[in-house]
């Protein structure tokens, strides 16, 4: 099954600090590869218009459910999620990490995950900016986030 992930509403390539958040330059987002932190699918700037990936994943029918496996599918098999990195890209061309969104793969309907695995593609899409004006953290569930088989 391949998931595919449609963001649009970037925060932008600088965001300035504010409460919790010291503000970053030439900021980045990307797919986090399990178990490897640095290695990153695909980074988009952070004022991009949209920033999309898609990762190949093997959906498996367990007696709780569907569950979702892949080289970006990060957690236990009931905790399941897909990281998106953010961070700044230094002069030298280092990505350092400074926050995450989690897509947590749980809240995925049932009926959407089936349908999804029935087709071959469940895409998600989400607005990467929070309410704050910030690059968009933490876990991200709907209504943040929408899953729907495609």
């Amino acid at each position: 099954m391949e998931i595919r992930i449609e963001a649009t509403g970037l925060p932008g390539r600088a965001c300035g600090p504010g409460p919790n958040f010291p503000g970053y330059a030439n900021i980045h987002v990307g797919l986090q590869r399990r178990n490897r932190p640095a290695e990153l699918l695909d980074p988009h700037p952070g004022d991009a218009p949209t920033a999309t990936w898609s990762i190949d994943c093997a959906a498996t029918n367990t007696p709780t459910g569907i569950d979702v496996t892949g080289r970006y599918v990060q957690g236990r098999p009931t905790d399941r999620f897909i990281y998106l990195s953010w961070g700044t890209i230094g002069e030298t061309g280092e990505f350092s990490m400074f926050r995450r969104a989690k897509l947590m793969l749980d809240a995925i309907d049932p009926d959407v995950l089936r349908a999804a695995t029935r087709s071959g593609r469940l895409v998600a899409r989400l607005r990467l900016t929070d309410a704050s004006g910030q690059p968009l953290c933490a876990q991200v569930r709907p209504p943040q986030l929408e899953w729907i088989a495609g």
